[in-house]
């Protein structure tokens, strides 16, 4: 069974930085894209930040130049470095994975447990 586990939030003053983290374990064939959501209380979770197995990144125009996402493919792990943290950069951030288990399977999305950022003014 394919796990993500995140580790990494906290709370930070803003200006402040952390760093999250996500390890995939488990059988698994590849790993496609991999990427970072969000979701604040009462709102949809929207998409923060992607990287492909190629190493292109794509970001959401509020964290460009502030956000860095990186995968380290033989560690099978993800991670988003967030700097200059605002307020509005508060929510419960999730890891997500593209990933097929085996090569005549289809690929599937798979999930972090989340994790909290709370920045402080």
């Amino acid at each position: 069974q394919v796990q993500l586990v995140e580790s990494g939030g906290g709370l930070v003053q803003a200006g402040g930085s952390l760093r999250l983290s996500c390890a995939a374990s488990g059988r698994m064939f590849s790993i496609n894209d991999m990427a970072w959501y969000r979701q604040e209380p009462g709102k949809q979770r929207e998409l923060v930040a992607t990287i492909a197995d190629s190493g292109n990144t794509n970001y959401i125009d509020s964290v460009k130049g502030r956000f860095t996402i990186s995968r380290d493919n033989a560690k099978r792990t993800v991670s988003l470095q967030m700097n200059s943290l605002k307020p509005e950069d508060t929510a419960v951030y999730y890891c997500n994975a593209r990933i097929k288990q085996n090569w005549w399977v289809a690929i599937q999305d798979y999930w972090g447990q989340g994790t909290q950022v709370t920045v402080s003014s």
